[in-house]
């Protein structure tokens, strides 16, 4: 995890309950006699990230229907500091610098838009080619006077594309971030989550887990899983390439590298891999960029 990521130690949960009550109803004791929750159940995932939300990213609420993903925020704010990071170092720009990013794939969650803008005071765009999950993100960007200000959501209407017919001639941005969907179909997906739960010693494979996969489609599996999208987002990559500093996107099967690493090489980009490792979960950020010629 990155050193600057607040979450590096344990999650204070009796400060975390003051501003969400109900997660008390999911705290339990681990073979230490600790106070944690059940990371299998994805109701007490959402109560803690609810009071993270509320107690550290200062939203006015923020809620989400039974069925869309839930992404573990530590991970999903390890990512962003690994791109001001990298912006930084790459591109001489100032840790404080108000960045315009551009999630692809935003989800009902509109994570990344969140976390960009309330922890970094970043300018966030996010697309999403599912309707009612721009409307659920937006219902809860609206709820949070600060996000109106810095978080733009825009439906892709045309699924042929990422995020082209969105990008404007005059439109600049500092980096794009995605975490596309990384299997190639519901069934792949379902064996992946048991293959999780089992990790977790759990005993909650039952109606909860059924009710996880609805909606999700689109977050969790696509046709030729994350390399097909990967190698979509590089071709497009190359029509904006002197409107994106940075393209960025997460890698989460270490096999999809060599296919990835081809297409980036064929498109002429400059890149860079970045190992990650939260728990038991081993993932990679890759970033790629051009050279522009200026003259």
């Amino acid at each position: 995890m990155h050193p600057l990521n607040p979450y590096y130690n344990r999650y204070d949960l009796k400060r975390l309950i003051k501003f969400h009550p109900l997660l008390q109803r999911h705290i339990i004791l681990n073979p230490l006699c600790e106070e944690t929750i059940d990371f299998s159940s994805s109701i007490a995932i959402y109560a803690l990230n609810k009071a993270i939300l509320l107690a550290d990213f200062k939203l006015d609420n923020y809620d989400l229907p039974i069925g869309y993903l839930i992404p573990p925020i530590p991970g999903r704010l390890d990512y962003l500091l690994h791109i001001r990071d990298f912006l930084s170092e790459k591109f001489n720009t100032s840790q404080n610098e108000q960045l315009r990013g551009l999630d692809i794939g935003t989800g009902a969650n509109g994570i990344y838009c969140i976390l960009g803008a309330q922890y970094f005071n970043w300018k966030m765009v996010g697309i999403d080619s599912d309707e009612k999950a721009i409307e659920i993100a937006n219902t809860n960007i609206q709820h949070s006077y600060a996000l109106k200000n810095n978080v733009k959501l825009y439906h892709q209407k045309n699924k042929s594309f990422l995020f082209k017919n969105i990008i404007k001639s005059c439109d600049l941005f500092d980096f794009i971030v995605c975490n596309p969907p990384f299997h190639i179909s519901k069934e792949e997906a379902i064996k992946g989550s048991l293959r999780k739960l089992n990790n977790l010693d759990s005993q909650s494979i039952n109606t909860e887990f059924k009710l996880n996969f609805e909606g999700q489609a689109n977050e969790l599996w696509c046709n030729g899983g994350e390399v097909l999208f990967i190698k979509r987002l590089i071709k497009e990559s190359l029509m904006f390439k002197h409107q994106v500093k940075v393209f960025s996107t997460i890698v989460a099967k270490a096999n999809s590298l060599i296919i990835i690493k081809k297409q980036l090489k064929k498109a002429k980009a400059n890149f860079y891999i970045i190992p990650t490792s939260l728990g038991n979960k081993k993932g990679r950020y890759v970033m790629w960029w051009f050279e522009i010629n200026k003259s």
